[in-house]
């Protein structure tokens, strides 16, 4: 897949790269991104092919600075809106993919940058990357899932502390508070990232798909439901197994 105006899609030993690509923007979200996201979203998830995927950004500043305020606050009336999220759920989609999505952080991210990133599974930030939530300071709220995926990761009284101060966080706080798995040194972020990717990529991509299905279903149902989600994906993974010649 080529052309797209915002991102870079890559797929090389099994691995998908996705890369945010408006470093002049500091890699802002804008309507362009959301809709070749969800096309390069979509393929990943339809595609056997790929095992694992990275999410990076382009440049030395950012990893994803949030939304573009100049075309995001301009909206369109509500029925067009409707429509447009309705045809271009690109939340919905992100975490509807089976496959475990490794995001790479370096610089600032902030706003949408931080949505992405709880979208994806790991989470692996260089010391110089500032984690923040500003919506809130500007009238706002986030509006793709930041006020429910915040507190699911750290926690309910960090993620109000972030979004309700505008409180900014390095590194090495996102990885005491649990935002993110490791932090590295700037100069092997991609290397640790890159690591890490094939060594999930070296396994059964059925078990690892179901490994990751089954944690992510299973938080949000009562325990003895997610026990009886565990029997059955192992159950299905290993009647696959049996069937194998």
């Amino acid at each position: 897949m080529s052309g797209f105006e915002t991102l870079i899609y890559e797929k090389t030993d099994r691995i998908a790269y996705v890369t945010i690509n408006r470093p002049k923007a500091m890699n802002a979200y804008n309507i362009q991104m959301r809709d070749d996201l969800y096309q390069i979203l979509s393929a990943i998830k339809d595609d056997p092919d790929v095992y694992v995927v990275i999410f990076k950004g382009t440049g030395e500043k950012a990893f994803c600075a949030g939304a573009d305020l100049s075309e995001f606050l301009t909206a369109p009336s509500p029925i067009a809106a409707r429509k447009v999220r309705f045809e271009r759920d690109v939340w919905g989609l992100f975490l509807s993919i089976p496959q475990p999505i490794i995001a790479a952080l370096h610089g600032y991210v902030l706003g949408s940058g931080i949505e992405i990133a709880l979208c994806c599974d790991i989470r692996i930030a260089s010391r110089n990357t500032r984690f923040g939530l500003p919506e809130v300071g500007l009238g706002m709220i986030p509006a793709a899932g930041g006020t429910q995926t915040l507190p699911r990761t750290v926690g309910k009284s960090k993620a109000l502390e972030m979004l309700l101060t505008d409180e900014w966080i390095d590194g090495e706080e996102a990885f005491r508070i649990g935002l993110v798995n490791h932090v590295v040194s700037d100069d092997t972020l991609y290397d640790h990232a890159n690591e890490m990717a094939r060594k999930i990529a070296s396994h059964d991509p059925a078990a690892v798909r179901a490994a990751k299905q089954a944690v992510v279903r299973g938080m949000d149902v009562r325990l003895s439901e997610g026990l009886f989600l565990e029997k059955s994906l192992a159950s299905h993974l290993s009647a696959i197994k049996n069937k194998q010649p």
